[in-house]
């Protein structure tokens, strides 16, 4: 296996260093599946079948497809080294105070924008994946908070890196800014099959590579980059609705996830980056259908206990609904969503926690905060923020 691209030299501050220039796509020659991979290919395709009529198992699809978005959202910011939890980004769109700096739970909710923009761009306006799309995209990601001041929506004009204090010192140094252009050009003509058609898959993990090398931006390149698997599967029609969180894997393996880039760059190991891939399709599809069963299950066990609340059972029911879909609340939240009085939902609420499905979670007398905690403990799963 040799390179996948060149280094060249620049300088900077007085310093030299080596910027990655990496070879245009598609790979030549295009990485070669061998024969026990083919079991491995065939099993993630499957999975992302199934996975696709995986919501339509929940009363609710949208509300399934709303918290799986803000799964990834999390996940993939907390890659980036955010603080956030689910509940404070539920707290932070419901304009309640989330427990941790707003800049944190904003960069979440910004790549949550940029998902639905992304996502209504090629369903409803039918817009070509494409260099000006992603700049779309990036645009709202660095829209607000943290990063809004390094060139939303533009490719870089400067020399960026990763890791380390500066490319002289850095794990990685991308490619020079006057050869971005060119490279998402040749990026975008690889997602429309120029020169030749990709199966869907290996195309997702590919451009993710590329894309992650070429580091087009001055900020918010992970993220994109992983959002961008999620467009490639839609674009492709692979996936109807965006219920993949490859980050949760992405996550769990981060070492190796970064290992597995930078090899194939100065190693050519399209292979092994195509195997972690695969894989990492195959158990998140499983991971994504288990989760919806649980859900399926918690919200009967949940009826059923509502059941032994007698003739309270009836206003019961309509917040435990109302909690499907907004699992952190308060007593007012809810009163003003269902027509109901604060007092009745607050009574109500205490026959929740009484039956171990909601906790208070502020431990005040006054504007109380209550969690649908069975519901979010399934959420969440897999979101604790790294350390």
């Amino acid at each position: 296996m040799a390179a996948t691209g060149k280094y060249v030299v620049g300088t900077t501050a007085g310093e030299t260093f080596q910027s990655f220039i990496p070879d245009m796509l598609p790979p030549d020659p295009m990485p070669g599946l061998e024969e026990g991979d083919f079991d491995l290919m065939e099993k993630a395709n499957r999975a992302l079948g199934r996975l696709d009529g995986i919501a339509t198992l929940l009363p609710d699809p949208a509300l399934f497809i709303y918290f799986y978005v803000r799964k990834e959202a999390l996940l993939s910011s907390q890659i980036e080294g955010t603080q956030s939890s689910l509940s404070d980004l539920l707290l932070f769109e419901s304009e309640d105070a989330p427990g941790i700096p707003v800049n944190d739970v904003q960069e979440v909710s910004n790549y949550v924008a940029a998902m639905d923009h992304g996502l209504l761009r090629l369903r409803r306006d039918s817009f070509p994946l494409s260099a000006r799309l992603i700049r779309e995209i990036h645009a709202v990601l660095l829209s607000k908070g943290r990063g809004s001041e390094r060139s939303p929506g533009e490719f870089r004009r400067s020399q960026n890196w990763v890791g380390g204090t500066r490319p002289s010192n850095a794990r990685f140094v991308p490619p020079p800014m006057e050869n971005v252009p060119d490279l998402m050009a040749n990026l975008e003509r690889f997602l429309h099959d120029d020169p030749r058609p990709t199966p869907v898959l290996i195309k997702a993990a590919i451009a993710h590579v590329q894309f992650e090398t070429i580091h087009p931006f001055l900020d918010g390149n992970g993220r994109l980059g992983r959002l961008l698997i999620t467009f490639v599967l839609r674009a492709e029609g692979a996936l109807q609705e965006p219920i993949l969180y490859l980050s949760l894997f992405f996550k769990q393996h981060r070492q190796e996830y970064y290992d597995h880039l930078q090899r194939v760059r100065t190693e050519g190991d399209w292979i092994g980056w195509l195997r972690f891939f695969l894989t990492g399709v195959h158990e998140t599809c499983q991971q994504a259908g288990q989760t919806a069963q649980a859900i399926l299950r918690l919200f009967e066990e949940s009826r059923r206990k509502i059941e032994g609340l007698g003739r309270r059972a009836g206003s019961a029911h309509r917040v435990h609904e109302y909690l499907k879909k907004r699992p952190v609340l308060s007593a007012s939240t809810a009163a003003a969503g269902l027509g109901m009085s604060t007092p009745t939902v607050q009574t109500v609420l205490t026959g929740l926690m009484q039956l171990g499905l909601v906790r208070e979670i502020t431990g005040r007398h006054w504007r109380r905060t209550y969690v649908y905690e069975p519901y979010m403990r399934i959420l969440s799963e897999g979101t604790e923020p790294l350390r």
